[in-house]
């Protein structure tokens, strides 16, 4: 809350008025009861009305004030929160993204922040103002009888006991219960996700019975946190009224002994309500605010992580001059990940204007030799050489700025058609985003769409077919115009008529860029102008076509099947 200093101190002026306009009722009834009502004075008791009211007008307005500013301050907190915590996630890498739940990430961003904007919108008011009123009505119980107050003072540490004994207990089953929570998020991200997977496979009543597995170890978590919580609220409420009982019961003796009044009596015991009030509400929210603790723990946690791939501290954004017209050279890199080696000693060079094809069979590394190039994950050891400069020498965005990626499973964004596009060019103008669409084709289906390229595709693109995507993808990357073309057999996914028109345009691109190229068929390695070939890792050849047929015997059978078919 602090940047919101100006916001805090109005909420925290209108709760000092607010309570104290309540207190001072208390001396209005005292005043009332001795000098108007016991003295049949008809008069003081009018002019006491009024002021009486005017009390409860101030103090509903201050309560207004509080109200509205605490609640804007929850909302305006969570929604920092929120931004603080998508900015980092970010830029995490994704090696942080392979070993964590989708839907366990999301939790933190929905329950956890709500729980936090209840907490500090109304839970943190209540609390302060709860607080204020306790300090106050003990003060006001000191000045109206010193004595009955000094036997108020012996219930506190007895009320104080199951506050720290009991919420340290509600804060833990916070925690786990939120846990619990947010494994339910992560079955559900990914059942509605594959939603075709799991009804093709008759598994709905199978996930029907995990989810309730797990939905009712939330509730397990939930009735001990709930447990522990309703034993809070019941052993402060038990102690804090008995005291007052005792107190009261004792000042009407000392009303009948003539040693108070019965106006200081009746003051003394309205202010005993409030503050025994005043302790219920403590005790209850503080509930809540050891579940948000809970909550906080989760988000600090998430925001605790740290990328394992960071710009080093002498990184640059330029290339630096190139006394080659090598773009790329990798030198001797090993990568694995965890203990599993993936990557062994790969060594080639790529020229300006080259087209690179990289084939193997599943599993040899292509697609993590794109992830390396990338800089997703960082190597062990060797030398990745960008336009002549170490990869770890250049800052992330700089390096990535080189390439543009098409996968073999286009990404599409629920966003519009034109938005998909300009994805890596947000200042693209609509002109430039059409013509990049007609270099790969996509133009004229998008025409057909509803909208046109103002057509939102939903999530994940499911309005398109498999070949619809990929041509999006495919403008996607002609558009962001980078000097390194990455594409993981682009036209996979096509039929043989959109295929035909892609690789033209593919083709046109091409001879603009430096490429790299998965791939999966035969055409696409014949008019490569070098050939990577991968096995476990291992660059075991390199060269042309006709080279490699005859004498490597990996590439020899990829071709022959490829010919069988």
């Amino acid at each position: 809350m602090r940047p919101y200093k100006w916001q805090v101190v109005g909420a925290l002026s209108a709760l000092a008025v607010s309570s104290l306009t309540w207190l001072l009722l208390g001396q209005g009834i005292k005043y009332v009861i001795d000098q108007g009502f016991t003295a049949g004075n008809q008069t003081v008791l009018t002019q006491a009305f009024w002021v009486v009211i005017a009390v409860v007008v101030v103090g509903s307005l201050a309560t207004y004030v509080r109200f509205y500013l605490m609640v804007w301050l929850g909302e305006r907190v969570s929604a920092d929160i929120r931004k603080a915590l998508f900015n980092h996630l970010v830029t995490l890498s994704p090696g942080f993204y392979a070993q964590s739940r989708t839907g366990e990430i999301i939790s933190r961003f929905t329950s956890d922040t709500t729980l936090l904007q209840s907490v500090v919108g109304t839970g943190v008011s209540m609390a302060l103002r709860s607080s204020v009123m306790f300090i106050g009505a003990l003060i006001l119980m000191g000045f109206t009888s010193l004595k009955l107050t000094l036997f108020v003072f012996v219930a506190v540490p007895f009320i104080l006991a199951p506050i720290r004994l009991l919420g340290a207990k509600v804060r833990d089953y916070s925690k786990k219960s939120q846990d619990k929570v947010a494994d339910i998020g992560g079955v559900v991200d990914e059942s509605l996700h594959e939603i075709h997977m799991l009804q093709a496979f008759n598994h709905e009543q199978r996930s029907m019975t995990d989810f309730a597995n797990k939905t009712d170890a939330v509730m397990q978590a939930a009735s001990k946190r709930i447990h522990y919580r309703a034993l809070l609220i019941s052993a402060v409420m038990l102690i804090s009224l008995s005291a007052i009982f005792f107190v009261g019961y004792l000042g009407a003796i000392a009303v009948i002994e003539g040693s108070i009044s019965q106006g200081q009596l009746v003051a003394f015991v309205f202010y005993a309500v409030l503050a025994g009030g005043a302790i219920a509400t403590i005790s209850e929210v503080i509930g809540e605010l050891q579940k948000a603790a809970g909550a906080s723990e989760r988000i600090l946690d998430l925001m605790a992580q740290r990328s394992d791939i960071k710009d080093s501290p002498t990184s640059n954004t330029k290339d630096g001059a190139s006394a080659s017209p090598q773009i790329l050279s990798l030198q001797n890199i090993h990568f694995a990940y965890e203990k599993s080696a993936v990557i062994r000693g790969v060594s080639f060079d790529v020229q300006t204007g080259d087209k690179i094809a990289i084939v193997g069979h599943s599993g040899a590394g292509k697609s993590t030799l794109f992830d390396l190039l990338m800089r997703f994950y960082d190597i062990q050891s060797g030398q990745i050489l960008v336009n002549g400069v170490e990869q770890k020498s250049l800052s992330l965005s700089s390096l990535r700025a080189h390439f543009a990626l098409v996968s073999q499973h286009p990404v599409i964004f629920a966003n519009t058609v034109r938005e998909n596009i300009a994805f890596a060019r947000e200042n693209a103008s609509l002109e430039e985003i059409q013509q990049a669409a007609k270099l790969a084709h996509a133009d004229e289906f998008i025409q057909d769409l509803d909208k046109g390229y103002d057509t939102d595709l939903g999530e994940r693109g499911v309005k398109l077919s498999g070949g619809q995507k990929q041509r999006i993808a495919i403008a996607r990357a002609i558009l962001a115009n980078r000097p390194i073309l990455l594409l993981d057999e682009a036209t996979s996914a096509l039929d043989a008529g959109s295929e035909k028109l892609v690789k033209q345009a593919i083709d046109s691109l091409m001879q603009k860029t430096t490429t790299l190229i998965i791939a999966h068929r035969l055409s696409t390695v014949l008019n490569a102008d070098k050939i990577i070939v991968l096995e476990k890792g291992q660059c075991i050849a390199q060269g042309n076509h006709r080279e490699l047929y005859e004498g490597n015997p990996t590439y020899r059978e990829f071709v022959d099947l490829q010919l069988s078919h």
